[in-house]
C-alpha cells in the first residue's frame, strides 16, 4: 500500500520547550490513522505543522510523494490537504446550503459571489445539494447554521471539508462535545468514507478511535511512542503508563 503522508523527523520548539520532537509518521493511502496522546502531548502542534499554520524548525512533510514542508496553507489545500477543527468554523448567519456552496466555490477558485447569476452556477448548487443529501443534512439544507445542533454543525464542517475533494483529511477531535447518539452518527459517517479519502484522526474518544482506526500512533511528550493496530495499542504497557494507568480509557 502506498503512503499519502510521510512525516520525517519533524521538530517544533517554543523557546526551551520541544513540542514535537523528531516526529516521524506515515499515513497509508485509504486508511484511517488515529493519533492519540495525553493532553499536552503535542497533537495540536503537529496538526498545525502539517497544515502549514506553524513553521517547523526541521524535518520534512510529504503529501503524495511531494515535499510540502515549505508550502503555504493555501497551497497545501490545493494539493489535497483538508481539515476539520475541534471548534467548528462556520458562517453562522448563512444556511447549510450556502455554507456548502461557498466551500465548493472556494475549491474551484474565482470570486465567492455565488448568489450572482445563480442560473449560471447550477453545477455548483447541484454539487452542494448532492453533498448535503449524502451527509444526512438534507432536511436542514435551508436552515441557518446558528440554528443547528452541535452535532449537526460538526457534520456540516465535515461536508464542507469533503467539498474540497481532499486526498488526506485531518480530523481534529470530531467527537468533541457530542453526545452518545451524535458520536455514533459521526462514527458511521466517517466509516462510510473509508477507502474514499485517507484520514488522520486526532481524537480523545477511545471508543471512536478503536471503532474507526486501521492503525494508531501514540504521541507522548512530543514523540511517537508506538504505532500499531487497536489491539496492539490497547494491550501495550507503555501506552497504559502514558495514560497514567487509566485502563478505562483504553478498554
Amino acid at each position: 500500500m502506498t503512503s499519502i503522508l510521510n512525516v520525517e523527523n519533524l521538530v517544533k520548539r517554543f523557546g526551551g520547550l520541544i513540542a514535537t520532537d523528531h516526529v516521524s509518521l506515515e499515513v497509508k493511502t485509504g486508511e484511517i490513522h488515529a493519533l492519540i496522546g495525553p493532553n499536552g502531548a503535542g497533537k495540536s502542534t503537529l496538526i498545525n505543522q502539517l497544515c502549514g499554520e506553524l513553521t517547523s524548525d526541521s524535518g520534512h512533510i510529504q503529501l503524495g510523494g511531494r515535499d510540502i514542508s515549505h508550502d503555504s496553507p493555501e497551497d497545501r489545500v490545493h494539493l489535497g490537504l483538508g481539515r476539520t477543527f475541534q471548534i467548528t468554523s462556520l458562517l453562522e448567519d448563512f444556511t447549510v446550503r450556502q455554507n456548502v456552496g461557498i466551500a465548493v466555490q472556494a475549491r474551484d477558485g474565482g470570486n465567492l459571489r455565488i448568489w450572482d447569476r445563480v442560473t449560471k452556477r447550477r453545477a455548483l448548487w447541484d454539487e452542494a445539494d448532492a453533498r448535503i443529501a449524502d451527509s444526512g443534512l438534507a432536511s436542514r439544507a435551508d436552515t441557518l447554521v446558528a440554528d443547528l445542533s452541535h452535532g449537526e454543525k460538526k457534520q456540516l464542517e465535515l461536508v464542507m471539508a469533503l467539498a474540497g475533494k481532499p486526498r488526506l483529511l485531518l480530523l481534529d477531535e470530531p467527537m468533541a462535545g457530542l453526545g452518545h447518539a451524535e458520536s455514533q452518527e459521526m462514527i458511521g459517517l466517517l466509516d462510510s468514507l473509508r477507502g474514499h479519502v485517507s484520514m488522520l484522526l486526532v481524537e480523545h474518544d477511545m471508543d471512536a478511535v478503536f471503532a474507526l482506526a486501521d492503525r494508531i500512533s501514540v504521541l507522548v511528550y512530543g514523540q511517537i511512542l508506538m504505532t500499531g493496530t487497536a489491539d496492539q495499542i490497547r494491550n501495550d504497557p507503555r501506552v497504559r503508563e502514558a495514560y497514567l494507568g487509566g485502563e478505562d480509557e483504553l478498554c
